[in-house]
């Protein structure tokens, strides 16, 4: 892994995203999911692209931007996993965990404690 969070170290035995009781012991399987730069910029492009149509959609009042806003989101963290992680993303077994994840690597990456 190049300079991510660390803490992200798996768990012994835990390689099923199913497989974590809590969001607190998922996270850390989550940043060793994203050990590929590229992956982690493209979800971090995603994400900032999202949020900027979800900003849209709140100014024109056009729900289309929030269809635009999970394209762009899950468009890119897509690509990222199968392109260059190449692995599975974990939202396919841990739908909510993996947004909640999402989420803490973006601020993580503003705050530095996550490289891209």
């Amino acid at each position: 892994m190049d300079n991510t969070h660390p803490s992200a170290q798996p768990q012994a035995g835990a390689t099923d995203a199913r497989a974590f009781g809590s969001f607190a012991e998922f996270y850390p399987f989550y940043l060793t999911e994203h050990s590929d730069r590229t992956c982690r910029r493209l979800h971090f492009a995603g994400s900032t692209l999202a949020l900027l149509c979800l900003a849209a959609a709140a100014v024109t009042r056009n729900p289309w931007w929030l269809l635009a806003g999970l394209l762009c989101g899950y468009g890119f963290a897509w690509v990222g996993h199968f392109v260059f992680e190449k692995n599975k993303p974990a939202s396919f077994k841990r739908p909510l965990y993996s947004f909640m994840g999402d989420w803490v690597m973006y601020k993580d990456i503003w705050t530095g404690k996550v490289n891209i």
